[in-house]
């Protein structure tokens, strides 16, 4: 389990699938490289990646599969990412791991993925029963601000612009997308802002979110660069990002950042998730 570059993952490659826990299987990125290339200096960046994995099971002590749902909580100031399909892998390999309990399964995924990520991991895994109903995100929606929109790339914060008048206020836009750096893919979201201080314009906002869509970047590193801009071109007295990305290989995950520290999201499943 060594720290490297995205290129050196199995992300796109095939891969054997694991029966047995195999901590190896784990791919940590180092944040460093991708924080260097964004205007982090000043920003107060806190917050956690919640990753909800779909796809878990192990056997309890008389062979019988049992299921559940974990939730993974990643701190932001975690020196180390993980690699979404090395998490696949991982989760896989529990599928014939004889455990006493689902606590005990949440104890050995947190161990595992502290180590993985240089910081304490939080790992609840809960029954289906405990599967959250589909909610939605608070806020107003800005999908359909009157504007004409033509850049879908490279993101420019040049784009947003801000009014003359305070505000305290909450904008959602379903209209997110941006590509995997490795595959090229497209990942899907619905982003929340919500922010204190000099009004946004909401066309400026939806316009610089579109510019995201021909943009290649990590879930997490994607919402640091909305904070970040956010951050130097409003200055507000307080902002929070939340992205909710569709779930990929039984796996979703929903980066957060936040200018308070400890502030934490709920975990709402959302439409397309």
């Amino acid at each position: 389990m060594t720290a490297s570059t995205p290129a050196d993952c199995e992300l796109g490659r095939p891969s054997t699938y694991p029966e047995r826990h195999d901590p190896s299987r784990l791919f940590p990125i180092p944040r460093a490289k991708a924080r260097a290339d964004l205007p982090l200096a000043g920003v107060p960046l806190h917050g956690v990646d919640l990753w909800n994995a779909w796809e878990l099971s192990w056997l309890d002590p008389r062979g019988v599969p049992r299921v559940g749902i974990a939730e993974i909580r990643v701190p932001a100031d975690s020196p180390r990412l993980i690699e979404s399909k090395s998490l696949k892998l991982y989760l896989n390999g529990f599928n014939q791991e004889p455990l006493p309990d689902a606590e005990a399964a949440a104890d050995r995924i947190a161990t595992d993925l502290s180590r993985a990520a240089g910081a304490a991991v939080l790992v609840r895994i809960r029954p289906l029963e405990q599967a959250p109903g589909v909610g939605e995100l608070e806020g107003d929606c800005i999908d359909a601000v009157e504007t004409v929109l033509d850049h879908y790339g490279p993101p420019q914060a040049s784009a947003l612009r801000i009014l003359p008048e305070p505000a305290e206020e909450t904008l959602v836009s379903h209209l997110f997308k941006s590509n995997c750096p490795v595959t090229g893919q497209p990942d899907w979201a619905s982003v929340q802002i919500r922010y204190r201080g000099p009004r946004l314009d909401r066309a400026s906002l939806l316009r610089y979110l579109v510019g995201f869509r021909r943009h290649t970047g990590f879930h997490e590193h994607c919402v640091e660069r909305i904070f970040a801009d956010l951050w130097h071109t409003v200055q507000p007295e307080r902002l929070s990002v939340y992205a909710r990305f569709t779930r990929r290989g039984g796996i979703d995950i929903n980066p957060f950042r936040s200018s308070v520290p400890g502030e934490a999201p709920a975990n709402p499943r959302l439409a397309r998730q």
